[in-house]
């Protein structure tokens, strides 16, 4: 393998997956279409995909001798000595100019500044360890998903309203709690000291009250009287029917729960994430 392959798989592009939420204010808020919208999303996209590399890279790094002894996380760029420490602290620098200069080009407010470096900061903390905290793990996990959002707002300067942002507060605890079920039941706490904190009774109890919270959130943001597309309320089934899939797709144990694993690997929940796009921009823009 080429040291350019795995300077890159260090960055974990796949990841970058999550780092769509930002566009989420931007496809609800109707401004799909103009390019000054547009162009500012891209750049807050591709801040948060290079914010998001320096964590993995600064979570790689101090891991680099835990993760040697891992089953799993052996493979991994740095761990197997594929990419040397000096290569990945001059790909760290790298990436934190890559995010600094999209910054400067978004010309962000104050407040998206914040975020950004805040979501930095927190899971960095994570990794040095508040992973290791029970319930705080999955908030962290959770906030970083809220924090896309919120981000991907304030850099086109339009406001997430609250229903949605307790939707997907909610999901995310819900993903988050479907990670360490799917971690728990494969590996107990070998693989991740957390785990002897919960049992799976725990987490299934509560995947779905934050499940059913998601609904419910969603539903309320659909009917708003401040909505300005009230034909969203047409998705709401869809919805359902996409967290049904994830909900199926987390109970077969050969999943490990990851999110962005579990959507990519399954090909139902695939093409209904892609029927709610075009539904929604349908919806939003026709």
């Amino acid at each position: 393998m080429s040291l350019i392959y795995n300077l890159v798989q260090l960055l974990r592009p796949k990841h970058y997956l999550k780092n769509f939420l930002v566009f989420l204010p931007l496809l609800f808020s109707g401004q799909l279409l103009t390019a000054g919208y547009v162009v500012n999303a891209l750049y807050a996209f591709f801040a948060f995909c290079m914010a998001a590399s320096v964590v993995y890279v600064v979570n790689d790094i101090a891991d680099r001798k835990r993760d040697a002894q891992h089953p799993l996380k052996k493979n991994r760029p740095i761990a197997s000595g594929r990419v040397s420490l000096t290569q990945a602290i001059i790909l760290l620098v790298v990436v934190v100019g890559l995010c600094v200069t999209a910054l400067l080009a978004l010309q962000p407010s104050v407040y998206a500044v914040a975020l950004l470096v805040g979501y930095v900061a927190m899971n960095i903390a994570y990794s040095f360890g508040l992973k290791n905290v029970p319930i705080l793990d999955v908030a962290i996990l959770s906030l970083g998903f809220v924090m896309r959002v919120y981000f991907g707002g304030e850099a086109i300067g339009v406001e997430v309203s609250s229903w949605l942002y307790l939707a997907i507060l909610a999901f995310s605890f819900y993903l988050g709690l479907g990670k360490r079920r799917n971690e728990l039941i494969a590996h107990g706490s070998r693989t991740r000291a957390v785990n002897r904190f919960y049992s799976k009774d725990f987490l299934d109890k509560n995947m779905y009250v934050f499940l059913g919270l998601t609904v419910m959130y969603y539903s309320l943001w659909a009917i708003d009287p401040a909505q300005q597309h009230k034909a969203v309320v047409w998705t709401v089934p869809l919805v359902m029917v996409i967290v049904m899939t994830y909900s199926l797709a987390i109970e077969n144990e050969s999943s490990d729960g990851d999110p962005v694993e579990v959507l990519t690997h399954n090909k139902a929940l695939l093409s209904l994430a892609a029927l709610y796009g075009v539904l929604m921009l349908g919806l939003v823009y026709v």
